[in-house]
Formats: structure tokens, sequence, C-alpha cells
């Protein structure tokens, strides 16, 4: 069974930086992309980067210059280096990968932005 599981979400001060990853527990599987998701309370998810298997890179918008994504996709680890954060970026931060037709994603990291 594959699961992608999160780490490294808390508490931070707007203006500082914190570093998310993301691995398949029990195993090494592959995934194209890989990416990471984001929701806020009362909102929708939504994209905030992902990563594809050549290293082509995309991003919302409103990270652009703050964020940069990272990761091997053949052994279905991504990371998510997240600098200048604002309170807007505070949410629960979901990691997922795509593999043979199915969407995996891990049960999300809280990220909580203090102004």
């Amino acid at each position: 069974q594959v699961q992608l599981v999160e780490s490294g979400g808390g508490p931070v001060q707007a203006g500082g930086s914190l570093r998310l990853s993301c691995a398949p527990s029990g195993s090494t599987f592959s995934f194209n992309p890989m990416g990471w998701f984001r929701q806020a309370p009362g909102k929708q998810r939504e994209l905030v980067a992902t990563i594809a298997g050549g290293g082509t890179t995309n991003y919302a918008d409103s990270v652009k210059g703050r964020f940069t994504i990272s990761g091997d996709n053949t052994k279905g680890t991504v990371s998510l280096q997240m600098n200048s954060l604002k309170p807007e970026d505070t949410a629960v931060y979901y990691c997922n990968g795509y593999r043979y037709g199915v969407n995996y994603w891990g049960k999300g990291t809280l990220v909580t932005v203090s102004s």
C-alpha cells in the first residue's frame, strides 16, 4: 500500500522559513508528478507547487519567489522550502504524488504563520 508521509510543519512568525518534506512510508515508489497543495480554514484545497520527473516546476502565483519545490520523483521524495512566510500561508499542507493513474495524498501537516 502506497502512503505518503509529510513532516516539517509547525508554527512560525511572519517573515520566517519552514521546510516541508514528504516521502513514501515503508518503501520507495516513483511518482510523476509530485507536488504540494494546501487548504486554509474555510477554503478549498489549492495547488502550491509541482515538480515533474524532468525537473520542471510549477508554482502558484501567490508563492512564486518565496517557495521552492525540489525532490526525486524516482524515489517519491519531495520537499518544499518556504521563505518569507505570510499569515495567509497558514494552512494544512498536503503532499501529492501521481502514479499509474492514481493520485496519492498524505494526511497533511499544519503550518501556522503568526503576524
